[in-house]
């Protein structure tokens, strides 16, 4: 079996499974998203839609982020961990988005990476959710089991990317890294994957029986 057709069974496998792609953070604009994957580094999806509950309920507008009291940002976003850097590059991040780009969160790769604290996996997640553009979300979930299954080696989320856009169809790769988060998360744990109930058990290159 190639790579490419390990792709496509994964993908059928866990379309089955999961048959909604969504992605776990909560956000209703797509500044709110972009932001919200800020904080997500290092953090629990799940803490993040709690402290983003708060953050945009205080400052529901892009502009009032742009101008909010960094201090008080800290406050919200400490539990996310980091958060002085992160309370930092929101506030920087939507001032850019208002000053470089009227207010419109980018539509492409190079200009996302301009924002303060956006790397590729945002600019991924972005591309994909708001834009439907492919995506290539290389997440610890994403780096852990496609190297278990043998799609991709190595854990550089920028090579894994680019391992991926080689294998994946691009109309699928989007929905394909949501649906690794919950499988990763259900499934195809860090510390004790259940190879029992696997469905690609049968496909997968590291199953532990």
């Amino acid at each position: 079996m190639t790579k490419k057709q390990l792709a496509l069974e994964a993908i059928a496998k866990l379309k089955e499974r999961y048959p909604e792609a969504v992605c776990s953070l909560t956000y209703q604009k797509p500044y709110e998203l972009l932001l919200a994957v800020r904080l997500s580094a290092q953090c629990t999806d799940a803490r993040v839609n709690i402290v983003t509950q708060e953050l945009f309920a205080q400052y529901p507008t892009l502009e009032s982020i742009a101008q909010a009291d960094i201090a008080d940002i800290e406050r919200i976003v400490k539990p996310c961990g980091l958060y002085k850097t992160k309370a930092k590059q929101l506030v920087q991040a939507a001032q850019m988005l208002i000053s470089d780009y009227g207010g419109v969160v980018p539509d492409s790769m190079e200009e996302l990476l301009k924002l303060p604290g956006i790397g590729r996996k945002t600019a991924n997640l972005i591309l994909g959710d708001v834009y439907g553009q492919p995506s290539y979300v290389t997440d610890t979930h994403c780096i852990r089991i496609c190297g278990r299954l043998g799609l991709t080696q190595g854990t550089d989320p920028t090579k894994v990317e680019q391992q991926l856009r080689k294998v994946l169809p691009p109309e699928e790769s989007g929905d394909f890294c949501h649906r690794l988060v919950h499988f990763g998360r259900e499934v195809c744990k860090a510390r004790k994957p259940d190879c029992g109930v696997c469905p690609l058990h049968e496909v997968c290159r590291n199953k532990v029986f």
